[in-house]
């Protein structure tokens, strides 16, 4: 049995104390029942006096460990028939308000009330078993505290005097600065930028090792963010692996890296091949953090696509055991160490005083180091102990803390570290129920402030009689709170995140006890019936099995699954659904969120203690109407539910509803009225104005709490402009973020530009407001309140496809404006001074991001006429054009801070590259021509991307060594014929880029050779010189490209793609440095690699992989029938000539992958292949045999007929994944 905490039992006592005094407990209940229920009120206040007592006393007494146990039982049912009360008290109350607003006849109004009253004299007459059984259980705890000698005291012996709340600083700032890490940094990140050789492999393991709370995920976050390694990998990829192995789940996140990469399948093969096709020609830095597993079976499983990686990759481990990493590599751990006592010292002074030591309070310090000696150098107890000893400088109260017997007695506890549960025992009640709570929290998952705060709403911790606005106020200042005191952390990858380390994890399921439940896989509830609260990560069926042990909770509070990471959509049974949800009548949590269900079933109008309900995610079309019962409910949450289509008619009804979500449910196209009667919203993602009887906007102007974020639909059908005004949008002060939607399909009617118009003026909302949205707009003209420099705050603007606007607001004048997106303007043809305003002194003073897009009329952007002194623009570091085929140009010259210039099919637009002073990624895309006007306005500039450009020039010529400096190192050229054509002749300025490393040749059909040296003659083919530092090329659909000639002596990567006329490879210039080469579609490649007479390629090369795709004529891949030396990886797809791979394999020794698709003539495979661990072959219908394979691990067989034994002595013992479909085979 779990500790039982006083102060957290004391909070629910005060809420219930509260309850007592209600108006709707006095209203409701008759004088037989108030007696009785005044009665336990008594009672409980004695009891209540002697929870301090039995709180110190339980760890030594078993009997007051029961005790309390019993108490805390009884507490949550009192709580429970408390609430009937009050519920029925809401109903009658809600009921009489909506006759009374419905205007009834009063002859039906009376026989209602009359109703109404027998049905509270049944109500009461029912609830008299229940109340007289909890009497005797009171009566019972009672005469036990009696005998259990435990006193009534009104102070905490031992504890500190109430210590002062101190306002919490910024969480991410105290997180960005670690202390005493330095050195460990410095050591990994030294890891991380060696050249570990090629006998290294393509990867290696970084193991950090430690034991819990040491600091070993903040040194993966520090290096894994340090600005050094940033441009060192192609792809990073944090993976929190946690107690469980799931190598699919953490296949799909490192695929999910990369937005753009879609991964909604389950099948680990399939998974393999994507993320092997996502790591191919890339060099990945990998963090797995906190891994428990010791199985070898599942890291040789999942590590197989890494191999596909850029040599020099590297991955970190993050481990409490050495067994694990030994598992993962064979280098040494490094083995992080506990922080010496002057950084533990420093980082108190940091995290107490907000300062870098304890020179201006010299009086705490010793005592300071004393604390510090008990928490054993451990950064988490540390910061943990800091949290508590911040809200006080008082040496007396640091005194009490370091005298305080909780030190010794949470020794007996097992593995909960002192620091971490004294600062637990310190927590104001309140905060301790909140903490609590969270031990339903999945170990790292990670929580939104949001989510958090709407959970302890529902379930009653921020009881308090004030408004919900208050309380939900009061929330978020104890979310703060306990970030403050480091009981939540932010989220390394998004900081509006938080979660938990594992030790406060477990500290939290300490303190809850056995009534908060966390169903982990395949373990049952102990003792169900005393479970309130449950949660379980769910999976992709959940069926009535899983969770058989709640048919027993009856009293159960919170039904709230947690999603596996990487899986989007799970099953519920209906059994589930109908059978053991209509039993849990106590819940006030339930959530469904992601469930593949299709309905809600009636009998949720029956959980008439329900505050939250989440069906977010689900293929449910509507809402019953019962739901409109559940007069307590605060959050509805009805997110991406795509197929709902309205909200029952009488949602009205639902007075304390604060947070209503319907964000992506796209198929709702109007609300019903009386929304307006949600006088307590405090969240609401959309406001959708109806036609009719359906939901007006008027009926905002009661929602005067709405605060974040709200997108207003359905403007088409504010018919009256007067409406709008009547919204009152300026008076809702705390909304961040507002969008204002019409329809998309617009109506020409005259008049409805004209009320639109109107509609949008009336429409202003408050000054405070720090991101606007207008989309659809049919009105004719922007109102004077968009470019109001009283907008102070206002830092978002987006004007979406406004079709009838011809000129944009001059939102020039916004004194914070940084982001501004226009897109769809159709009728805009010039931008100018209307967009800066009229002799506006100081244009775009914080401009950060401007984007034009789809602007088919736009013909000209005329410069600012003021600003003489330079400060327009003066923060723009982000401009796109795209879609613009009319605008000419030239462009504004002067954009001092512009790091990026993205302009893309403007057909007619000259672009001047001029005055650009901090330019460091250009990409020009369908445009008329481009000049540059000197050297010094590329100065900076690391990409390049030109593609179909017709004219290039250069305004100014300098000295090739003027531009031998320029710093680009990535440069990327498609489909531009006169630009190279210029290389050689007029320019020059790309031949001596000492810095580029990357170069991109597509479409450029005249050139025939790429050489690094001017010792060869120019041909009257166009040979291109480039710097021999270049490491990566790439060369496609150059019809006129047969050669690479020498000294590319850093060439580490080749790829070919589309060149009919390359015959083959000459293997004296191909460098030794090349490690990986793909060709694909060169219909004419003949030979891979000839060797000359004293050129052995195959022998010298390091080449790790190569790639041949559809070579129609290739018939061998290298003169000497010989594989290269270092080969791993090959990949032979589509090659119908190829008759053999190699004539043996010589001294490659490296060879672990081989795939063989649809070459038909191939008839063997070379022996010799002892590393051989990937083997697939498909559709090669010569293939005769096997050769011997020991290593094998995966191997796939797919039509390949003529193969109809395996090898002699059979597969490897430990081959983990076969897959034949060959008949001959399977018998065997």
């Amino acid at each position: 049995m779990s500790f039982i905490g006083e102060a957290a039992l004391s909070a629910f006592f005060e809420a219930l104390f509260g309850k007592f005094a209600s108006s709707e407990f006095q209203f409701v209940t008759e004088k037989r029942v108030r007696k009785e229920i005044m009665n336990w009120e008594t009672m409980l206040r004695n009891i209540h006096a002697a929870l301090a007592d039995a709180e110190g006393k339980q760890l030594q007494n078993q009997a007051v460990k029961i005790w309390l146990a019993d108490l805390q039982d009884l507490a949550y049912d009192v709580d429970d028939i408390l609430d009937e009360f009050a519920t029925q008290a809401l109903g009658r109350k809600l009921i009489k308000q909506h006759q009374a607003s419905t205007s009834k006849p009063k002859k039906f109004y009376c026989a209602c009330f009359t109703g109404s009253h027998l049905s509270s004299i049944k109500f009461n007459h029912e609830m008299m078993s229940k109340i007289k059984e909890i009497t005797g259980r009171l009566e019972g705890l009672a005469t036990r505290k009696s005998n259990l000698e435990l006193r009534e005291i009104t102070y905490h012996v031992g504890r500190p005097m109430t210590i002062p709340r101190r306002q919490p600083s910024t969480s991410l700032v105290n997180e960005a600065n670690v202390l005493g890490r330095d050195k460990d940094k410095r050591a990994i990140l030294d890891l991380l930028l060696r050249n570990d050789g090629s006998d290294a492999g393509v990867y290696s393991v970084i193991p950090i090792v430690g034991m819990g709370g040491i600091g070993k995920t903040t040194l993966a976050q520090l290096v894994y963010n340090d600005d050094s390694i940033k441009d060192h990998f192609d792809l990073k990829a944090w993976v929190c692996v946690s107690d469980e192995f799931d190598i699919i789940s953490i296949t799909k996140t490192i695929l999910l890296s990369e937005p753009s990469v879609p991964c909604d399948m389950n099948d680990l093969n399939l998974l393999q091949v994507k993320l092997k096709e996502k790591l191919s020609r890339k060099k990945f830095l990998l963090v797995l953090d906190d891994v428990w597993n010791d199985n070898n079976h599942n890291w040789f499983a999942l590590r197989s696509p890494f191999e596909a990686g850029q040599p020099g990759s590297k991955i970190i481990v993050t481990t409490r055991s050495s067994k694990v990493s030994s598992i993962m590599t064979i280098a040494a751990d490094y083995s992080l160490q506990c922080l010496s006592e002057e950084d533990s010292l420093r980082m108190l002074a940091h995290d107490v005083l907000e300062r870098e030591d304890f020179t201006e309070h010299s009086d705490l310090k010793e005592i300071g180091q004393e604390i510090l000696k008990k928490c054993d150098g451990l950064p988490l107890a540390t910061k943990t102990i800091g949290g508590l000893l911040r809200t006080t400088v008082d040496r007396d109260a640091w005194k009490l803390i370091l005298e305080s017997d909780i030190w010794n007695r949470c020794q007996k506890e097992g593995d909960i570290i002192p620091a971490l549960w004294l600062s637990y025992y310190y927590l104001p009640s309140h905060l301790k129920q909140c903490f609590a709570f969270c031990s339903l929290v999945p170990k790292d998952y990670e929580f939104g402030e949001e989510e958090i705060v709407r959970l302890w709403m529902a379930e009653g911790f921020l009881n308090r009689p004030e408004t919900k606005r208050q309380i939900e106020d009061f929330g978020s200042q104890c979310f703060e709170e306990l970030v403050s005191r480091s009981f939540f952390q932010p989220s390394s990858m998004d900081e509006s995140l938080f979660l938990m380390h594992d030790l406060i994890n477990d500290l939290a399921q300490f303190v809850g006890g056995e009534k908060y439940f966390k169903m982990e896989r395949h373990e049952e509830m102990k003792r169900p019936s005393l479970a309130r609260h449950s949660t379980c990560m769910i999976d992709e069926y959940d069926n009535i099995k899983k969770y058989e042990s709640l048919f027993e909770a009856k009293s159960l509070r919170t039904f709230l699954p947690f999603r596996m990471l990487g899986i989007y959509e799970f099953l519920l049974s209906n059994n589930v659904l109908n059978d053991l949800l209509p039993r849990l009548k106590c819940l006030r949590v339930l959530s469904l969120k992601r469930y593949r269900i299709t309905e809600i079933p009636d009998f949720i109008g029956n959980l008439r203690h329900l505050r939250y309900l989440d069906f977010s995610y689900t293929f449910i079309k509507g809402l019953p109407d019962s739901i409109c019962t559940l007069y307590n409910l605060e959050t509805l949450l009805l997110r991406h539910c795509l197929r709902i289509e309205k909200l029952p008619t009488k949602i009205g009804m639902l007075a304390n509803l604060c947070h209503l979500d319907i964000a992506g449910a796209d198929s709702m196209k109007e609300m019903p009225s009386g929304m307006g009667n949600l006088t307590n919203l405090r969240a609401l993602s959309n406001f959708i104005v109806g036609q009719g009887d359906a939901l007006n906007i008027r009926e905002m102007q009661n929602l005067s709490n709405l605060k974040g974020q709200l997108s207003i639909s359905g403007l088409q059908n504010v018919n009256e402009a007067q409406y709008a005004g009547e919204a009152k949008l300026s008076s809702k002060s705390d909304l961040d973020d507002l969008e204002l939607e019409w329809c998309k399909d617009f109506d020409e009617n005259l008049r409805q530009k004209e009320v639109q118009t109107d509609v949008l003026n009336l429409l202003r909302p408050h000054e405070e407001l720090k991101a606007l949205a207008i989309r659809y707009y049919a009105g004719i003209a922007f109102p004077i309140w968009i470019e109001d420099p009283s907008f102070k705050n206002l830092q978002s603007l987006k004007f979406v496809n406004c079709p009838n606007c011809t000129l944009l607001p001059a939102v020039g004048k916004l004194p914070l404006l940084k982001d501004l997106y226009i897109r769809e303007m159709k009728s805009v043809t010039s931008v100018g001074n209307e967009f800066y305003g009229e002799n506006w002194p100081n244009v775009f003073p914080s401009l950060e991001t401007l984007h034009f897009e789809d602007m088919p009329e736009w013909k000209e952007w005329k410069a600012c006429e003021v600003d003489e002194q330079g400060r327009k623009f003066r923060c723009l570091r982000d401009l796109l054009i795209v879609g613009c085929p009319k605008l000419i140009g030239p462009l504004p010259e002067h954009f001092p801070s512009l790091g990026k210039l993205e302009i893309r099919n403007c057909q007619n637009l000259v672009v001047s590259i001029s005055n650009l002073p901090k330019l460091c990624e250009l990409e020009i895309d369908g445009c008329e021509k481009v000049e540059v006007g000197s050297c010094m306005d590329l100065w900076l500039v690391k990409k390049i991307n030109l593609s179909n450009i017709s004219k290039f020039a250069c305004v100014t010529r300098e000295r090739m060594w003027t531009f031998e400096w320029m710093k680009v190192e990535d440069l990327n050229v498609k489909g531009c014929e006169e630009l190279v054509s210029m290389w050689q002749t007029e320019w020059g300025w790309l031949v001596p880029l000492r810095s580029l490393r990357n170069l991109g040749l597509q479409n450029c059909p005249q050139v025939a050779s790429i050489s690094a040296t001017e010792e060869e003659e120019k041909a009257e083919i166009l040979q291109l010189d480039i710097h021999y530092n270049i490491e990566h090329l790439g060369i496609k659909y150059c019809e006129g490209f047969q050669k690479l000639s020498k000294n590319l002596t850093c060439l580490r990567e080749l790829e070919i793609v589309g060149c009919p006329k390359l015959v083959s490879l000459l293997a004296d210039n191909l460098p030794s440095t090349l490690e990986r080469l793909v060709i694909t579609d060169c219909e004419n490649l003949e030979c891979l690699f000839e060797e000359g007479e004293n050129i052995n390629f195959s022998s010298t090369s390091l080449l790790e992989f190569l790639q041949i795709i559809r070579c129609k004529a290739l018939k061998s891949l290298s003169s000497s029938s010989k594989l290269p030396v270092g080969l791993k990886k090959l990949l032979i797809w589509d090659c119908p000539k190829l008759e053999f791979v190699a004539q043996e394999i010589g001294d490659n020794t490296c060879l672990e992958s081989v795939e063989i698709w649809n070459c038909k003539n191939i008839q063997y495979l070379p022996q010799g292949m002892d590393k051989l661990k990937s083997l697939e072959l498909r559709w090669c219908e010569k293939l005769k045999s096997l050769p011997s394979l020991n290593s094998l691990q995966y191997l796939t067989i797919w039509s390949c007929p003529r193969v109809t034994s395996i090898p002699e002595g059979g597969l490897p013992t430990d081959l983990t994944s076969l897959y034949i479909n060959e008949p001959n085979l399977l018998s065997q």
